[in-house]
């Protein structure tokens, strides 16, 4: 079953994309990047189904992802080109026209974006630019966010000039929406925070985290920059709603305490996710 999930995950996640496409990208006239964009480009000008001009358009670039990557890798990513293929077919009658495009785009990019964010966190892709990215990057070592980055801004491009400004400047709405929300989902839901703490009084510090915040402390040898003088760090993960209590609890112990919060996500292990 465990091995099962990825790829039920990828189908779930696909449906959910394609929902988004149908209904409020497709529906109201608006584009996406990458592969995707160039086949509603395709559709709104001659009429081809979305589904299968993806399908075709990916063809020669699932054969090369499967030449470099290997089976594993190619596996989920014809699963998850095919679903997408498939499901935006049988979602298609879902369109819904909204009178306010701005509306269209921001919706549509929550709905895409949940569906890819799922299908990346699956270990999965949607192929296209993906692969295209990945085989650059191999030969040429540059980064994959810039690669596909590019690829939007060349295909929102050409929606500008064939179909007009206006689309192009809601889809790029719909393309910033979506990015935002497969971080979301990629990154986990429970946000949290973790603290380096600097402090003489380090010792009772990670005491107190200990017994009375119940949390564990990692300790990390620091020296000083410009006095040269070693240093004991305290690091702990705590989460968002233990943040001021840390922050008192540290204040009572050494009020010159040197401490450092970042947002960090999807924390796994003991007192987290498992």
């Amino acid at each position: 079953m465990k091995r099962s999930l990825p790829y039920l995950l990828i189908m779930v996640g696909s449906l959910i994309y394609s929902v988004g496409l149908n209904a409020f990208i497709v529906g109201n006239q608006l584009a996406e990047g990458g592969f995707i964009g160039i086949s509603i480009v395709l559709l709104y000008k001659l009429g081809i189904p979305l589904g299968a001009s993806f399908l075709v358009l990916n063809i020669p670039v699932l054969v090369l992802g499967w030449r470099f990557f290997g089976r594993k890798f190619s596996v989920k990513t014809i699963l998850g080109v095919v679903a997408v293929s498939v499901f935006s077919v049988l979602t298609q009658h879902m369109a819904e026209h909204v009178h306010d495009r701005l509306l269209a785009a921001l919706y549509g990019g929550v709905i895409c974006g949940a569906g890819l964010g799922v299908i990346f966190r699956s270990g999965g892709t949607t192929g296209g630019v993906d692969i295209l990215a990945r085989i650059v990057r191999h030969f040429f070592n540059h980064s994959m966010g810039r690669i596909m980055f590019a690829s939007d801004v060349v295909v929102i491009s050409l929606v500008a000039i064939i179909i007009n400004m206006e689309t192009a400047m809601y889809s790029l709405v719909a393309l910033f929406v979506a990015s935002r929300v497969i971080d979301f989902v990629i990154e986990g839901f429970s946000a949290s925070r973790a603290a380096m703490i600097i402090s003489n009084h380090w010792d009772e510090i990670a005491d107190r985290i200990h017994n009375e915040m119940g949390r564990g402390t990692t300790l990390l040898n620091g020296q000083g920059g410009y006095t040269g003088e070693q240093k004991q760090i305290v690091y702990c993960v705590v989460s968002r709603d233990e943040v001021v209590r840390l922050q008192q609890l540290v204040h009572e112990v050494d009020d010159r305490a040197f401490v450092v919060l970042n947002d960090v996500n999807d924390v796994l292990g003991e007192g987290f996710t498992r």
